[in-house]
């Protein structure tokens, strides 16, 4: 409702379930999906991956009431562009979307703050310490958990492009993964420069 009654979006459809979901996405190849995780039958989960498997080009946004740590990960990891909670304000709900149709992966706060925590961690615990990073190795992740492009981070940092592109390097090494996404999924918390 909120968002139909918004001139900034345009609503292609709405369903209850995934399998309608699917469907309709195929059909109308939306921008942008704002996904419910928890669906009967035919879950969330199950649409992204489909969505990913069949190369829909689209951004997701996951729509949830959990906090969980491990469905945020797995959300992220199956591709999601997004994961926001249902109880966010309606303002700051619109300018997500926003954000999440420019940018690889958008998460704010709360969420940044439940991926940083160890496996297994309650709460917001202090950094470990398991991985030391540079000031401007930790300046960039923020920057990238907030969906920001190398460019946009170079411009944010006052840096080249370049610069940027050692930097991510670096974080990909550090943590052992692949890609930016793999690198917000799997990130564990940053010990403060």
């Amino acid at each position: 409702m909120l968002l139909e009654g918004s001139s900034i979006w345009r609503i292609l459809g709405d369903v209850d379930g995934g399998r309608e979901g699917l469907a309709l996405i195929r059909e109308q190849q939306p921008q942008l999906v704002l996904l419910d995780w928890h669906m009967p039958a035919f879950s969330g989960m199950q649409v992204l991956e489909e969505i990913r498997t069949l190369s829909l080009e689209c951004k997701v946004v996951v729509l949830t009431a959990s906090q969980d740590r491990e469905d945020l990960l797995l959300a992220l990891r199956l591709g999601a562009n997004g994961y926001l909670l249902k109880d966010t304000d309606p303002d700051e709900l619109q300018d997500y979307l926003l954000q999440c149709c420019s940018a690889e992966v958008v998460l704010k706060g709360q969420m940044v703050s439940l991926l940083l925590q160890p496996e297994g961690a309650q709460g917001s615990p202090p950094f470990p310490g398991q991985i030391n990073l540079t000031a401007r190795e930790t300046q960039t992740f923020e920057l990238l958990a907030r969906g920001l492009s190398n460019k946009l981070i170079a411009r944010e940092m006052g840096i080249s492009d370049g610069t940027v592109k050692i930097y991510v390097k670096s974080l990909l090494r550090k943590f052992k993964v692949r890609s930016r996404l793999d690198l917000a999924a799997s990130f564990h918390r940053v010990p403060a420069p």
